[in-house]
């Protein structure tokens, strides 16, 4: 029986070690950055969030080593910086949590935090979450999962951060590199009621949920064959994951990426050591 309150992909985050130079570099490369914000302080972290329709990135920073966090500063100890999780949309985090913990999974929260926005008109409000974590062994490709449900969606998905010069509309798919993509895909299969899917060229496609983005498990070599001349440098045969990304118009998305860019076949991508450890690949719808 599927989760009732656990929808598709909200978003991914992305990992780094200096939070407002990654953000610099994502605002060369054409996405609108949003102001930073701090999360309350068992969080310990820090973020810029890019904004699409429906989901959105996450640029993800810890301030201060709190418990919470321990797991994320191991991510960036052991791999260093690139999407350590995914987040879903959460309908009721309280009661998604009790659903995993009906099917004998221990869930982490729900843990209710905010941080502080500065809107348009310069005003400040507040960004309201409660989010519930799959247990951190349980983490399909190398990457955690949780779900994030927004209590305040109007200081999130602000229309002016949600328009961006390289044209990015909204996530497709995270393709997750591991050398046993129909095992991972199998185990993300099994926690969210999803079946996987094979792809022709051996990778193993799990969707999401409704009209939200697809998880793709691919070894490292397919990732490569998908996106020949684009240095796959950086990126663990375990976890190393790219997003690819919906361009209302390439032309202004090539323009934007400048000398950054690299075009594959019928897409333009950005290489993970360009992007803090994290392939982009800008496609058409």
């Amino acid at each position: 029986m599927a989760l009732k309150n656990v929808i598709g992909i909200d978003h991914a985050v992305v990992m780094v070690k200096d939070l407002d130079k990654a953000a610099e570099t994502y605002r060369r490369l054409g996405f609108t950055v949003s102001p930073r914000g701090t999360h309350s302080a068992h969080m310990g972290t820090g973020n810029y969030t890019i904004m699409f329709d429906p989901d959105y990135m996450e640029l993800l920073g810890v301030l201060a080593a709190t418990e919470h966090n321990a797991p994320a500063r191991a991510f960036l100890d052991k791999r260093g910086e690139g999407i350590e999780r995914i987040a879903f949309t959460a309908v009721d985090s309280a009661e998604g949590a009790e659903e995993i913990r009906a099917r004998g999974l221990t869930p982490i929260g729900p843990t209710d935090f905010e941080r502080p926005v500065t809107l348009p008109d310069g005003t400040v409000s507040a960004a309201k979450f409660r989010t519930f974590m799959w247990p951190t062994a349980e983490a399909p490709g190398g990457v955690r999962i949780f779900a994030c449900q927004h209590k305040t969606r109007e200081t999130v998905w602000i229309p002016e951060l949600m328009k961006h010069a390289n044209a990015a509309k909204r996530i497709k798919q995270i393709l997750i590199a591991t050398p046993e993509p129909a095992k991972e895909a199998a185990h993300l299969g099994q926690l969210i009621d999803r079946e996987p899917k094979a792809e022709s060229d051996g990778a193993v496609t799990v969707p999401s949920g409704r009209d939200r983005a697809d998880f793709v498990y691919l070894t490292l070599e397919q990732l490569g064959k998908r996106y020949p001349g684009v240095p796959l440098a950086g990126l663990s045969e375990r976890g190393g994951a790219a997003l690819v990304l919906v361009s209302r118009d390439l032309a202004a998305t090539e323009k934007a990426l400048g000398s950054s860019a690299v075009r594959s076949g019928p897409a333009i991508c950005v290489p993970p050591a360009k992007a803090n450890g994290t392939l982009l690949a800008f496609v058409t719808a």
